[in-house]
């Protein structure tokens, strides 16, 4: 399908609470006697609270605004201040978590000196070791103190802490030298020491093959397999087996996997994929024909048969999922599009992606396809104008707004408007100045509206970045041919792209033109007439038409002639050709 839309308009995460440990301290100032005489009258009464004076340390020795303070710095993801704010916020506090808070900081930061006196006030409070442990392991890292690293994270994993284990794994993801981080993973995670839980050892065994150490995440996997046999055991020891080139055993443990969990979508999804890896596309969608179906089922499903070409599968697919739940039709909805558009429905094409929802990954999608059904059928002010939008909408996104150009340019181009194409596919360079795709369209809208200097440029430009495309040979040799210029270039331009596609039928329309060219007529109806037969393109039979011409072959020529005008009823090649032979 053609990659083109319709519009729309339109390290150190903390929970963010502290304990306030502090309370603005009051004084009320004692009131000097008044002398004996009356008193005057009481014009203005004075309020009592006038005479309070409230006592406000200043902001160094603010507990709470150096908490503030710090808080507001995390929320800007600037760790140095939130260290630094919270490092004079722990000697103000008798607060624990305040303290434990300036050390962890601390060490995102790499201030060792900060750390090791938080911790020590984190201690003074009553912290016990085992609560120290991971943080003195990381400090013991960054020195490079492998002993005291390792003594600690054996404190932290004989502690029997719920998050004892993921703890250990974050010391390891920020050790400084990570060979040491692997010597100290197999040392101290193992089989004997791991906890009764699987998901630890599914961590464990994920970190080693992050670290590229296979045999032991291989080895942690299969142990995991053999104590628990849970469905996520057996998949993730499906992956290291697949990894290993073992896929006959991960296709079984994935069966034993699925058969645990046999309504877990992901895994049938996994076990599919790795079945349509290796060719097994049969079994791939019998399986995911079986079970729950949803939105990420139905697209493996739709690739699979995609893939194979199988039409009817298709078909059944997408009768099947407009009946689907409407959450599933609503997730579905850029998917249908697609069916209804291989199905040749656009109209029901059309209406899908219009439900596509603007937060959806392929809203920008569905407005391009939009775009291109619209022109189909004949409202190309309507494409424009959905491309025109999409323009407006993505000035932030290049990439996007780039391909909104270039649809819009192709559009123009397919239109036969190339001073638009021109346009379009100009906008489109400015965002990627040097991109194949782009320069080769625009040469062709200048080559079509006869700006031979500026296509010749293009190509040239084209050839020079890509020396060896094929297509850009082959346009710059024809464009050459055509214009009757420097047709030796233009003949090794085409010898070399007739030598890379033998085949093709543009490009042998393109060296039978040439030929004519050079005055080679019956070399040239005979080249002109094979690519005529292999691919009926108007422009080939204009071509093929004016050679018979030249020849005094009129009636041939005019059959050939008749053929063009019933392909291409609006064909300005065949306009431009029978003005010259018959003016």
């Amino acid at each position: 399908m053609e990659s083109s839309v319709r519009s729309r308009s339109a390290k150190f995460k903390l929970v963010r609470h502290f304990t306030a440990v502090t309370a603005l301290a009051l004084g009320v100032a004692a009131c000097a006697s008044a002398p004996r005489q009356p008193a005057p009258p009481p014009a203005t009464t004075v309020q009592p609270l006038a005479r309070m004076v409230v006592a406000t340390p200043d902001a160094q020795h603010d507990l709470l605004a150096q908490l503030l303070a710090g808080e507001m710095a995390l929320s800007r993801a600037d760790l140095k201040s939130a260290a630094s704010y919270y490092d004079k916020a722990m000697v103000l506090s008798d607060d624990p978590q305040v303290a434990e808070r300036a050390a962890g900081l601390s060490i995102a930061v790499h201030n060792d000196a900060a750390a090791r006196r938080a911790l020590d006030r984190w201690q003074a409070l009553g912290a016990t070791p085992a609560a120290m442990a991971q943080f003195r392991a990381e400090l013991a890292l960054q020195d490079g103190d492998a002993t005291e690293a390792r003594r600690q994270l054996v404190l932290l994993t004989d502690s029997g802490g719920k998050n004892a284990w993921r703890a250990f794994g974050r010391v390891l993801l920020g050790a400084r030298d990570q060979a040491q981080a692997r010597r100290l993973l197999e040392s101290l995670a193992t089989p004997q020491r791991l906890p009764a839980d699987p998901q630890a050892w599914l961590a464990m065994s994920e970190l080693g093959e992050k670290y590229g150490r296979r045999a032991y995440a291989t080895r942690i996997a299969e142990a995991a397999v053999q104590r628990f046999k849970t469905a996520e055991t057996y998949a993730w020891a499906a992956q290291m087996a697949f990894k290993n080139g073992d896929h006959a055993g991960a296709r079984a443990m994935l069966r034993k996997a699925i058969a645990k969990a046999p309504k877990d979508t992901r895994l049938r999804l996994a076990y599919a994929g790795m079945l349509s890896q290796q060719g097994h596309y049969a079994r791939a969608a019998d399986l995911l024909a079986r079970g729950p179906q949803d939105a990420a089922v139905y697209r493996l499903r739709v690739a699979l048969a995609a893939g194979q070409h199988d039409g009817k599968a298709l078909a059944a697919l997408y009768r099947q999922i407009q009946h689907a739940p409407s959450k599933v039709r609503r997730q579905s909805a850029y998917l249908l599009g697609q069916l209804a558009e291989m199905q040749h429905r656009d109209t029901e094409a059309l209406d899908w992606y219009h439900q596509v929802g603007d937060n959806d990954p392929h809203a920008f999608d569905a407005d391009l396809r939009s775009a291109v059904i619209l022109q189909s059928q004949g409202k190309e002010a309507e494409a424009h104008q959905v491309l025109g939008q999409l323009q407006l909408d993505y000035l932030d996104q290049p990439k996007r707004l780039r391909q909104a150009y270039q649809v819009d340019a192709e559009l123009y181009l397919r239109d036969q408007q190339y001073a638009q194409a021109e346009v379009a596919f100009s906008h489109a360079l400015q965002l990627m100045p040097d991109d194949p795709g782009l320069l080769y369209g625009r040469g062709l809208a200048y080559a079509e509206a006869g700006r031979i200097d500026l296509a010749v440029k293009d190509f040239r430009h084209l050839l020079k970045i890509k020396p060896d495309d094929v297509d850009a040979s082959n346009a710059l040799g024809f464009t050459l041919a055509d214009a009757d210029r420097d047709l030796p270039e233009a003949e090794r331009l085409l010898q070399a792209a007739r030598a890379a596609k033998p085949d093709d039928p543009a490009i042998a329309d393109s060296w039978g033109w040439l030929q004519y060219r050079l005055g080679h007529l019956n070399q040239a109806v005979q080249t002109l007439r094979g690519a005529w037969l292999a691919r009926k393109d108007p422009d080939v039979g204009v071509h093929l038409g004016e050679v018979l011409w030249k020849q005094g072959h009129r009636q041939a020529a005019e059959r050939i002639f008749g053929e063009v005008r019933k392909i291409a009823p609006r064909s300005r090649s065949l306009q431009a050709a029978l003005k010259r032979l018959k003016p």
